[in-house]
């Protein structure tokens, strides 16, 4: 079976990341949306709020399923047997920073394959930085993260029903 893993912050899912996850279901027999820890980024929703909202966002999905994970990647792909580690390339000044990565993850473990996804051109200018910022300033980000993370960041920063 070919599995590979999609990790991040995820914090929160947006839709490009969704639909990096539906392509990648697409040409993988089984994909792992792993849900890193990554305290030191100071996230808005805790981990276990993170692997709600995306077992929310992928319950559609038989072949993908969502965990948590607090160790090195390359480690994390060997416990789950995975070929593969999906990164999403939003613009060329993501190239540089995931370059360096997938090549200190090769050097780690020749095994793991990483492989570069590019999102529709709708969403390459969509993060989870900017969501946050905008549902922050009360902007609507309805069109950005699905109807379910839309309500979490409106109760996070205490926007009445969803009104982001």
């Amino acid at each position: 079976m070919r599995t590979a893993i999609y990790p991040g912050s995820f914090d929160p899912l947006t839709n490009g990341h969704l639909d990096l996850i539906y392509r990648a279901a697409k040409l993988f027999d089984h994909i792992i949306v792993a849900v890193a820890k990554n305290e030191g980024k100071k996230p808005l929703f805790s981990l276990e709020e993170r692997l709600h909202l995306v077992q929310q966002s992928i319950a559609d999905l038989p072949n993908v399923q969502a965990d948590t994970f607090d160790t090195l990647l390359v480690d994390y792909a060997d416990k789950q047997k995975s070929q593969a580690v999906i990164r999403g390339l939003r613009a060329v000044s993501d190239f540089e920073f995931e370059f360096q990565l997938a090549l200190m993850n090769r050097k780690l473990n020749g095994r793991v394959e990483t492989i570069f996804m590019m999102p529709k051109e709708t969403y390459t200018f969509l993060s989870s930085r900017i969501v946050k910022e905008i549902a922050r300033l009360g902007g609507n980000v309805e069109s950005f993260v699905p109807p379910h993370v839309g309500l979490a960041l409106s109760a996070k920063f205490g926007q009445p029903n969803g009104q982001t």
